[in-house]
């Protein structure tokens, strides 16, 4: 046995003098260590043999097998490093040429309008919060001074989830019921949260069950309507335009006490009248008002001695009007084409 083992050793070094290819390296371990190899073959006839002869018999032949696949190896190694070098001779890299343009995304318009806010915002002092979109009753509801039985805690306007006490959050108020309580009571108050809202609605051009609102809350010492009014000229100047002028009308709102809505003049038409405004020379962006002194009391300040605004502007609307843009249904298909829209209004 041994002098067999010596002979196919003897052949495979002489064998793999020869070996050029990847293609000769398959070839030699299929003759010598494949399942029909002769190494392999050795081990066929071992019944034949006594167990003393079988056990010696198979350390040689392992050896063997061994040595000839570290054999084997060891030129294979060297076909590959032998390929990838001429491989790489042959290749090479014009670092002059242009680089290959690799297309980027386009930015949500909906993200981009709520950067845009809170751009301004921070600049202003103001932070962003964020919070929970399934809220529980108390602070969608209760803490905003909307009690029991008032007619936004309809079950054909809110998502309920378990028991009239769970719910998909109607707005993001209740983030701002959350930041006042976490205060407690002591600390003045400047703060926007920007999220997603749930609402039962029809989707159609103008409306949709999701919406984004961007609310903000300023609570401190000797807060007026003159503030919230700076404060709302300054957004409509910096997302619409310098020459945007705003007004407030009265209006009514559980959670705020005098309650009014923000219009600002359409930047089509500057006022003159057009089919954006209907005519009118201006546009409802926002609702706002000062803090109901019970929203107060019932998030832990003294309403006698803190007192501050809320406002809250649609996302959606704003970008609307912001980018012509017609139906609210445009910001959740996959449209590429309106997002290079936007792209050129942006550059624009």
């Amino acid at each position: 046995m041994k002098e067999k083992v010596e002979q196919i050793k003897a052949q495979l070094l002489e064998d793999i003098k020869n070996v050029k290819t990847t293609q000769d390296v398959v070839d030699i371990k299929a003759k010598y260590i494949g399942k029909s190899g002769l190494i392999t073959d050795l081990m066929k006839n071992m019944k034949d043999y006594s167990p003393e002869e079988r056990k010696e018999i198979g350390q040689i032949v392992n050896v063997a097998k061994n040595e000839a696949t570290e054999i084997i190896g060891t030129k294979e190694e060297e076909i590959n490093n032998a390929i990838l070098n001429e491989k790489l001779e042959k290749e090479s890299i014009d670092i002059t040429l242009p680089a290959t343009e690799i297309k980027a995304g386009a930015p949500n318009i909906l993200e981009k309008v709520v950067e845009d806010f809170e751009e301004v915002f921070m600049s202003m002092g103001y932070d962003v919060y964020d919070g929970p979109e399934i809220e529980e009753d108390r602070f969608n509801f209760e803490l905003l001074n909307i009690p029991k039985g008032h007619p936004a805690r309809d079950a054909q306007d809110t998502f309920y989830i378990k028991d009239d006490e769970i719910l998909l959050r109607s707005q993001t108020s209740p983030v701002q019921a959350r930041v006042m309580l976490s205060k407690g009571g002591n600390e003045p108050i400047r703060m926007i949260c920007p999220g997603k809202t749930y609402r039962r609605d029809d989707d159609d051009a103008t409306h949709s069950h999701q919406f984004m609102q961007i609310e903000g809350l300023l609570v401190d010492h000797d807060i007026s309507l003159s503030d919230l009014k700076g404060t709302c000229d300054m957004i409509a100047k910096k997302l619409f335009g310098s020459d945007t002028e705003t007004r407030f009308r009265p209006s009514y709102y559980q959670f705020t006490e005098p309650s009014v809505e923000l219009d600002i003049s359409c930047f089509n038409c500057k006022g003159k009248g057009c089919n954006i405004c209907k005519n009118t020379g201006w546009i409802t962006v926002a609702g706002a008002g000062m803090v109901h002194p019970n929203v107060l009391n019932m998030c832990g300040y003294d309403s006698n001695k803190w007192n501050g605004f809320a406002f809250g502007f649609g996302a959606e609307r704003c970008a609307m009007l912001k980018y012509g843009i017609n139906d609210i249904r445009t910001f959740y298909n996959t449209d590429l084409r309106e997002s290079a829209t936007f792209d050129r209004r942006e550059e624009e």
